[in-house]
């Protein structure tokens, strides 16, 4: 698996510094307690945050790129989505029913309303909304966390083909310990933005 994402040295608000590498068509689970720095090392990692040190992606450096050209390459998927426009569909470039499909919806969510939204629909869309640019680094921010179990089977399958064939990485915070097992080729422990493990 060759290296895709590399931190070396790398420092983010109060944390740091680290070191990690991400290869290629597989992901790294990220644990630690709450206020470990889980969810700011992925906002600096998308270059939506100060940080320091160095980040190469396919030892291209950050500092090299300009930020929006950055994220079209490294999509950081936030907890909580923003939703800018009234309907699903205005926030999507192209229809694809095979992936709304995956995700247990018909395509007849498109017309739907985003204030009408559960949690957890507004979670899944998100995901397949972030995926239509094609990135090849994936920052899950407990991206399963408002849905039943189908619905997470459903996600988890939805990243596994997309790493397998886009070549892309997944850094994939979960409080689920089971569930890095299950996706993860390796996984981390973040104790006060320092890896332990």
């Amino acid at each position: 698996m060759s290296t895709l994402l590399t931190l070396t040295g790398f420092t983010y608000h109060h944390f740091g510094p680290i070191d990690l590498q991400l290869g290629a068509g597989g992901s790294t689970g990220l644990h630690g307690e709450s206020g470990a720095g889980k969810s700011l090392l992925l906002r600096a990692i998308a270059d939506l945050d100060e940080h320091g040190g160095k980040l190469t992606l396919d030892n291209q450096d950050c500092s090299d790129v300009p930020p929006n050209q950055w994220r079209q390459h490294i999509a950081y998927f936030a907890s909580e989505s923003f939703w800018w426009a009234d309907t699903v569909g205005e926030h999507f470039t192209a229809s694809n029913a095979h992936d709304l499909n995956t995700l247990g919806f018909d395509n007849d969510v498109l017309n739907w309303r985003v204030h009408r939204l559960s949690s957890g629909e507004r979670q899944r869309l998100a995901l397949l909304r972030g995926l239509q640019t094609q990135p090849q680094v994936l920052l899950l921010d407990e991206p399963s966390a408002n849905l039943d179990s189908v619905n997470r089977d459903r996600v988890e399958k939805l990243v596994a083909t997309y790493l397998n064939s886009h070549g892309a990485t997944a850094l994939w915070v979960s409080h689920d310990r089971d569930q890095l097992a299950r996706c993860c080729q390796q996984t981390r422990q973040l104790h006060q933005g320092r890896f332990i493990t």
